[in-house]
């Protein structure tokens, strides 16, 4: 009777454990085995239904790719990381580009890379102060550098003060070896003038009608680009005309008023362009793979050429052949012809995919905002910045006219790159301004400061006491 008890018992202790009961169906196994175990990859919280097809494939990385994406801190960290690395690529290439125009005109090798690398310094702390600033100081800044700059540029078209150089007058002399260019000034002065001007008829819902949207912003813009026409800077002033757009893009303008100004602007242009020999032979070189009959192609040729010897890699840093009088302006305008010749392919689409994150980056501080004075400033940095270096690249590509702006944050020139700078610094303090990130950031500083404390009582908890008398 032993005998026959047992073996039912053991059937039905395999059978429960195998869990055939769940099926409703009785299954016997020899005694001694053992059920297969099925792979860690198709059990789920203990069921064994299969996973979803592709879970472990491409959209799972797109799912963790777009929470990262989607995260408080990633406009803050895109607008750091990309400007930090674009200023320190641009030195590293001003150093290359310039050394041979250093010693041609007798000067030591880096004298161009000090003057750069001396207006970093300056540049990152105007960056750190404007990134710790709030918006009401930003605000109130705003009137006094427009004032300021528009002083600074009626002094440059007083001879005796202001100075020429390649023909444009825009410069006034330091003393020494440094210049100022007030216009540069100029576009961070309308960003601020006009982000602040648009928000506060925005608060007084003034900006439904077209007169309180037009004036006094429009003709505040006119001045600034008539000072700097007479000076001959067309490249300046194609930037400003942007920033004045994106204003108004921003400010909800209506298509017939933003197509009125567009006409208007491009009409206006088209007559200054015509009238100027120099800007209609600009003009006449955009994509032009020949030198011309008396060399007036040179530059733009010349540019394709250092694009092209440069192959995927480059030919290495520093062994560029354009830059030894063969190519204008290496280490300004031009400096992303030698970028492409030195660093490849490669290196061009470095430099285009951290002004892409940068851009994409000023354009999520703007859009997620509720303050209308982040909103416009936020959205004017971000246009005038993009619009530079997409005339600065489509120049050197020959895809546009040679407009003789720099690169910003990367070409040689400390007038262009400490207004960047801090322009760059009011990104990165409306970044930190949003809820979301001023949140993440309080936590990251309070879980940084109990770190150690918790890592201590940790240890403290595995010692294991002994008892009174143990050795």
């Amino acid at each position: 009777m032993l005998a026959d008890d047992s073996a039912p018992r053991g059937r039905t202790a395999l059978r429960g454990r195998s869990g055939a009961g769940r099926a409703g169906t009785a299954r016997t196994q020899p005694a001694g085995t053992r059920t297969p175990r099925r792979p860690a990859a198709t059990r789920r919280r203990g069921t064994f239904l299969p996973r979803p097809p592709g879970e472990n494939g491409p959209r799972r990385l797109y799912e963790q790719a777009r929470r990262t994406w989607d995260r408080p801190l990633t406009a803050y960290y895109l607008i750091l990381g990309s400007a930090l690395l674009i200023t320190v690529l641009g030195l590293v290439m001003v150093y290359s580009a310039s050394m041979i125009k250093a010693l041609e005109l007798s000067l030591p090798a880096s004298y161009f890379f000090r003057k750069q690398f001396l207006a970093a310094l300056i540049g990152t702390a105007l960056l750190l102060a404007a990134s710790r600033m709030p918006a009401k100081l930003h605000r109130a800044l705003s009137y006094p550098l427009l004032a300021v700059s528009i002083f600074l540029m009626v002094l440059v078209q007083i001879p005796g003060i202001g100075v020429a150089i390649g023909g444009n007058q825009n410069w006034i002399s330091l003393g020494g070896p440094f210049m100022l260019q007030p216009s540069e000034f100029g576009k961070l002065a309308l960003v601020l003038w006009g982000a602040d001007l648009l928000a506060r008829k925005q608060e007084k819902r003034l900006l439904t009608q077209w007169k309180h949207m037009l004036v006094p912003l429009v003709p505040v813009a006119f001045l600034l680009l008539g000072l700097i026409m007479l000076g001959g800077d067309m490249g300046t002033a194609i930037l400003l005309t942007a920033i004045l757009f994106g204003l108004l893009w921003l400010a909800g303008a209506p298509t017939r008023l933003f197509a009125g100004v567009l006409g208007f602007a491009a009409f206006v242009g088209f007559v200054l362009i015509s009238s100027n020999p120099n800007r209609m032979s600009r003009l006449a070189c955009t994509g032009a793979t020949d030198l011309g009959p008396k060399g007036e192609c040179w530059q733009a040729v010349h540019g394709i050429y250092a694009l092209a010897s440069g192959g995927w890699f480059g030919s290495g840093l520093g062994a560029s052949v354009e830059k030894w009088g063969q190519l204008p302006e290496p280490h300004t305008d031009f400096i992303f012809a030698i970028t492409g010749e030195e660093l490849g392919l490669a290196g061009t689409l470095s430099v285009l995919a951290l002004f892409a994150a940068l851009g994409y980056a000023g354009i999520r501080v703007a859009g997620r905002t509720e303050d209308p004075f982040v909103r416009y400033a936020a959205g004017g940095v971000t246009t005038w910045i993009t619009a530079q270096a997409v005339v600065n690249i489509g120049a050197v590509l020959g895809l546009l006219p040679i407009a003789g702006v720099p690169l910003p944050l990367f070409s040689y020139g400390g007038s262009s790159l400490l207004p960047t700078m801090f322009a760059v610094g009011l990104l990165i303090a409306f970044a930190r301004e949003d809820p979301a990130a001023k949140a993440a950031l309080a936590m990251r500083r309070t879980v940084l400061g109990k770190g150690a404390g918790v890592r201590w009582k940790t240890m403290r908890r595995r010692v294991k006491k002994r008892p009174s008398g143990e050795r």
